[in-house]
């Protein structure tokens, strides 16, 4: 096994979050270079319970942690690069950081459009971005079901909306989906009109949804566990969810995903446990976070499953990788800042 001492050496520099070990330390089996930094202690424990393997994690933003695999090449102790943005993934996939692996147990698991076609990363967990609302302020019959998230621009909504800030990733991918879907000039047109409605910038989502509880907008764009948190912290918190584009494209989703490192020493083990977290781990992987499982044999957790179900966009992670600058510069000549 690789060791992991390199990791801990050079943390400072990229400014990482940390190294989190499972049981492992040093010697741990798996080392996982991961942007997904939440609920991950449980699963890999149950996964070590499960099959003696061990798993020690660094978590980091997903953008440095790639360059610091690419930096590493070779000499990188990582095992699998695990991601929340289909975009870094196919990013990952592009620079020749990860490796393909065969596996029918992924391919039956996770549905084709949230695995690489050539088996280089695999989505496990999905995470819908979709319209969130002050029922009190606001009648769900209002809101445009055919294409939601441009209808945020209508006159009606000026001063009401709020929406994640133009250096999210999630913004990002949102506007590089509609460009896939309408084309660049639309998409501005779009960006545009949230712009002149005077829509307010939240630097997260969970700002986002007080501020819509506590009546400073009525309306707004979040992924839907960080409203499902909120629920469950407090089920009188007063912001319901909207699936958008019920009538049109869809509600917008991206994925939590993770693909092998090329030239890994435990490729059988990465392996292994990239089936466990689709399969039998699903559940322990997901509902601690009130994401949605991407195997359709596994239900959502209670929670998420009350919001009911929904038809989503399919999604294309080469579109949110490859518009990604696209995306960013539309947001700033739209002046969404």
């Amino acid at each position: 096994m690789k060791r992991t001492a390199l990791v801990l050496a050079t943390a400072a520099t990229l400014a990482l979050s940390g190294c989190s070990a499972l049981g492992g330390g040093d010697d741990a089996d798996l080392q996982i270079y991961t942007a997904r930094h939440y609920d991950l202690e449980e699963a890999f424990a149950e996964f070590t319970d499960e099959t003696g393997i061990t798993v020690d994690f660094l978590a980091g933003d997903d953008a440095e942690l790639l360059e610091r695999l690419k930096a590493e090449g070779d000499s990188t102790p990582a095992d699998l690069f695990m991601t929340v943005d289909a975009g870094m993934l196919w990013n990952a996939a592009e620079q020749g950081v990860l490796e393909p692996i065969d596996s029918p147990v992924l391919d039956e698991a996770v549905p084709k459009d949230l695995r690489d076609p050539d088996g280089e990363w695999y989505g496990l967990a999905m995470r819908a971005r979709t319209i969130v609302y002050a029922p009190d302020a606001v009648d769900p019959a209002d809101i445009d079901s055919t294409d939601s998230y441009a209808a945020l621009g209508d006159p009606r909504w000026k001063g009401r909306v709020c929406m994640r800030d133009e250096t999210a990733s999630y913004t990002q991918s949102l506007v590089a989906s509609l460009i896939d879907l309408h084309g660049e000039e639309r998409t501005q047109e779009i960006v545009e009109s949230w712009v002149a409605n005077d829509v307010q910038i939240m630097s997260n989502d969970v700002e986002l949804l007080e501020a819509i509880d506590a009546g400073g907008c009525d309306i707004g764009i979040s992924n839907h566990y960080y409203l499902a948190r909120m629920l469950e912290e407090d089920p009188d918190f007063d912001v319901e969810l909207f699936w958008a584009s019920q009538d049109g494209d869809g509600t917008h989703v991206n994925i939590s995903g993770a693909g092998l490192i090329a030239g890994t020493d435990a490729p059988e083990e990465a392996q292994q446990l990239l089936e466990w977290l689709a399969t039998d781990g699903q559940s322990a992987f997901v509902d601690a976070n009130h994401e949605l499982p991407v195997n359709p044999d596994v239900e959502p957790e209670p929670l998420v499953a009350s919001f009911g179900t929904f038809d989503r966009m399919p999604v294309d992670a080469r579109a949110y990788g490859a518009l990604n600058a696209d995306a960013v510069a539309l947001l700033d000549r739209a002046g969404y800042r």
